[in-house]
């Protein structure tokens, strides 16, 4: 009998997961029963899985709680749910930090603006998000502030990063890692607009194509990867990760992102990458 395999999205991921289709397909292709499924679906036997790999739980920002409750039930799940706590909140930046790697300059819940770094523009975003939720791009540090305020006064966690101005030119660089090694890269166009202030309908999948990394970003995201194991201790190794990568005022690769929990992969930007996301399956099932 063919092992089941469960691919876990959300009720938004069923409808907008590129993924999803030729996951699925490649999986059934190699000979596995799959099933894609709602992590809040009534009903499922979890444990019947050999596996299931959290892929679009898109809703899990304004869900955490239920969502870790869940994650914490399902025996053979990917990523773990070590993984997952450590994940889903930005605080890990901190953690990557500390670990002496390059990751974009952050100030947790500035109130004034000498706490600002130096800068033309900011960021600000709560810690708990998906999908540039709650997220803006401001060129005045008082309104930044005020982004600020307004997260701290609904009990969440704002983060404050400068705007680097490689973004608007070459992108943020997504690493892809499968099984623990490298896959594929693919750029991702600027996604805040100056002035445009907070929006919850933007497009993260609108403007993507694949590119060569260069020899840096390999050691850096390679690097970041490698550090999981220290600072998830006893969780195992990722089944995937989107390291995003910008460029610094001196154009040094930097972390913006380590996305462990449901990041897209973007297989259809690179066809060859589904064959390494079903191989990296086939080897946690052993």
């Amino acid at each position: 009998m063919a092992e089941r395999i469960a691919l876990v999205t959300s009720e938004r991921g069923l409808r907008l997961d590129p993924d999803l289709p030729p996951a699925a397909s490649a999986l059934r292709a190699a000979g596995l029963e799959v099933d894609v499924v709602r992590w809040d679906a009534p009903d499922v036997d979890w444990p019947g899985y050999a596996l299931a790999v959290v892929r679009s739980c898109w809703d899990y920002a304004w869900r955490l709680a239920e969502f870790l409750g869940w994650a914490a039930g399902v025996p053979r799940l990917r990523n773990d749910v070590r993984v997952l706590r450590w994940n889903t909140d930005k605080t890990y930046l901190r953690d990557v930090e500390r670990a002496g790697l390059p990751v974009v300059h952050t100030v947790w819940d500035p109130s004034t603006a000498e706490e600002l770094p130096e800068a033309g523009e900011w960021v600000v975003k709560p810690s708990i998000s998906a999908g540039s939720r709650d997220t803006a791009r401001w060129t005045d540090p008082g309104a930044a502030l005020a982004h600020v305020a307004e997260l701290a006064a609904a009990g969440r966690t704002a983060m404050l990063q400068p705007y680097l101005p490689s973004v608007d030119e070459a992108g943020e660089t997504a690493m892809l890692f499968l099984g623990g090694r490298f896959s594929h890269a693919v750029r991702k166009g600027p996604l805040l607009q100056r002035g445009e202030g907070v929006r919850q309908d933007r497009n993260s999948r609108g403007d993507l194509r694949p590119v060569e990394e260069t020899t840096r970003q390999r050691e850096v995201a390679q690097s970041v990867l490698d550090a999981v194991a220290d600072l998830v201790p006893g969780a195992p190794s990722p089944l995937y990760a989107r390291i995003d990568l910008v460029d610094d005022g001196g154009g040094r690769p930097v972390l913006l992102e380590l996305e462990l929990s449901e990041p897209s992969l973007f297989l259809p930007q690179a066809p060859d990458a589904v064959d390494r996301f079903v191989a990296a399956v086939r080897a946690e099932l052993g």
